[in-house]
């Protein structure tokens, strides 16, 4: 399996290309509109064909490159099916692996920060990794104070399912702003501070609600751009217009 690891500074999300040897397909996880073109590229000089995006959740920090990645080189949209993304060619579900060339993708359901939110497993071929979205980050968690966040269902999604993979198994989360680039399972239920070690449900919802964190800036644009496969709206203040920068032309071919 091709495998790289991008980054999109301004929202600090990771994108993850995974890329079938054998067939040329390609997948790209949680892709950024303003980072299309970096992504791309990649494709083109790894002369992979991108046949599916794959976004964990609704995201509010930033806008999915998916709608306009599909507009642009007819790559199909995938994305978790509890949340009916308008665009979706593919809505997936936890049972139902999501096949690109000869990788599967298994979907893990992994409520909490958000209720449709999708954590996706990775194994064989000996590798075993999980791209865990905002449910699980490295050192920590997504917030659970919007979208239909739950501190209670993301403790039991990291606890219940997460925790549960094998220790060696990688985790790959959607942001770091430590510049963090992957952890393990053995690692997170030993030292995450909020849900490792001893920590008890009750001291998780203690800590997630205690931390007094600002409105996001975003996402009264993101969260409505995103349930449309990501579409970037026409009234954005000046301030956060380079959220939605993307380019115009594709060079996948």
């Amino acid at each position: 399996m091709i495998f790289r690891q991008l980054f999109e500074p301004l929202s600090s999300t990771y994108t993850y290309l995974l890329g079938c040897e054998e067939t040329g397909q390609a997948v790209l996880i949680d892709p950024v509109v303003n980072s299309m073109e970096r992504d791309l590229e990649e494709l083109q000089r790894l002369k992979l064909t991108l046949a599916f995006t794959l976004d964990t959740h609704i995201h509010a920090d930033h806008i999915t490159a998916a709608l306009h990645l599909k507009e642009q080189v007819g790559s199909r949209i995938a994305a978790p099916a509890i949340d009916a993304p308008v665009c979706a060619d593919v809505g997936v579900v936890e049972g139902t692996p999501l096949r690109i060339g000869r990788i599967e993708l298994h979907p893990l359901h992994t409520p909490g920060h958000t209720d449709g939110h999708h954590a996706y497993r990775v194994t064989g071929a000996g590798t075993d990794r999980i791209f865990t979205g905002d449910a699980l980050l490295i050192d920590g968690c997504g917030r659970t104070d919007f979208q239909n966040g739950d501190a209670a269902a993301l403790y039991r999604s990291v606890h219940d399912k997460l925790f549960t993979l094998p220790d060696d198994c990688l985790v790959f989360p959607a942001h770091d702003y430590q510049q963090r680039r992957v952890s393990s399972i053995a690692q997170e239920k030993a030292r995450n501070p909020r849900l490792g070690g001893t920590r008890s449900l009750e001291e998780f919802e203690r800590i997630m609600a205690g931390l007094d964190l600002p409105y996001p800036k975003f996402i009264d644009y993101a969260v409505p751009g995103n349930r449309q496969g990501g579409v970037c709206p026409t009234d954005l203040p000046q301030q956060l217009a380079a959220y939605c920068g993307r380019m115009t032309e594709s060079a996948q071919g």
